[in-house]
């Protein structure tokens, strides 16, 4: 690996256990070509979506990058009348990721997190590394030192 993000500096001021991917690219891949690249099972891999709920208040929710997100299920896990995906252009201010390097960890201000339930049925799982061509593999034990989360069933 030859260079940390802020992702992997939280990560080891919280003396949390990860493993980093990194893979050369120009472009953001999908999370299945992520997944195919660095030799994971597409299950164990997730992706970060930032959403906006009805109320105005912004949340983080982690799915499993082979599913897309049910907005029903997600706002009613939120306790939200309805949410919608932000748009792209708003994300980099909004969190200071660029879009395809989105992690929950690490965002300009903490939004409530929620992870798809299968998250917990895994060893571990990968998700961004806050850049693109950068991820992590933790357990989600170890997640629990650095933020708070939510488990939730949030895909289609």
């Amino acid at each position: 690996m030859d260079e940390k993000t802020n992702v992997m500096r939280i990560l080891d001021q919280k003396k949390a256990k990860y493993k980093p991917y990194a893979y050369e690219t120009s472009v953001a891949a999908s999370g299945t070509e992520a997944a195919d690249i660095i030799g994971v099972e597409r299950s164990r891999v997730f992706k970060t979506l930032v959403t906006v709920g009805k109320s105005g208040v912004h949340y983080c929710f982690v799915v499993p990058v082979e599913n897309e997100l049910d907005l029903k299920k997600a706002a009613k896990a939120v306790g939200e009348k309805s949410i919608e995906m932000i748009k792209a252009k708003e994300l980099l201010p909004l969190t200071g990721y660029v879009h395809g390097g989105c992690s929950p960890i690490g965002m300009k201000k903490f939004f409530r997190t929620t992870f798809h339930s299968t998250a917990a049925e895994y060893e571990t799982i990968v998700f961004s590394a806050g850049k693109i061509g950068r991820h992590i593999e933790m357990n989600i034990n170890e997640l629990e030192k650095v933020i708070r989360f939510s488990l939730a069933d949030i895909t289609v």
